[in-house]
């Protein structure tokens, strides 16, 4: 049997015998790389989608967002949002950026990325960078960025999944969504 170019490796194996379909969603390219990273660096806000603690359904909020140095989404987050008792539960979620323009919303690119959040203790030593990134990108949180009950989370993406518009589908993988970071200095 022939393989199929770009099959889909976890598709059920179709009962009637015909060959399986090609998967329609392509691998990364640098055009989808810069893309995805575009995306990112362009979002205020975003969907943030959490699993619900006793339920397990999925609890989609809006959530301001901005960068980390190497690209990882950053969230504040208040503890008294179900977002943050949800990842507090299970820090599985995902993200979903991109702004559609005039005309069909789904034309526009729009990427989602899934992963582990990863909450930021105000003592840890990123903290400060993180809260300067923060206010960088949104300076009317300085108004209650130091409250009790919120907090910093990290998005450590695991995998993306980029809508380029109709017809532009890819996977992303960690690599594709973060930055190269600079090597740490010796000594």
């Amino acid at each position: 049997m022939n393989a199929v170019p770009n099959a889909d490796p976890n598709a059920d194996p179709d009962p009637s015998g015909a060959a399986p379909r090609p998967d329609p969603v392509r691998p990364a390219d640098d055009e989808a790389r810069a893309t995805a990273r575009r995306l990112l660096g362009a979002a205020r806000h975003g969907a943030l989608a959490t699993l619900e603690p006793g339920t397990g359904h999925p609890l989609a909020s809006r959530a301001a967002v901005a960068l980390d140095a190497d690209g990882a989404p950053l969230l504040l987050l208040s503890a008294l949002s179900a977002h943050f008792g949800a990842l507090g539960t299970d820090p599985r979620c995902s993200l979903l950026v991109g702004e559609p323009g005039a005309g069909d919303p789904l034309a526009h690119p729009r990427l989602t990325v899934a992963g582990h959040a990863r909450r930021l203790d105000r003592s840890d030593p990123d903290a400060a960078r993180v809260r300067a990134r923060w206010l960088a990108a949104h300076p009317k949180a300085a108004l209650y960025v130091d409250f009790a009950d919120f907090s910093f989370w990290r998005l450590e993406p695991e995998r993306g999944s980029l809508n380029g518009g109709f017809g532009r589908a890819y996977r992303l993988g960690r690599e594709d969504l973060l930055a190269a970071r600079a090597p740490a200095p010796d000594g």
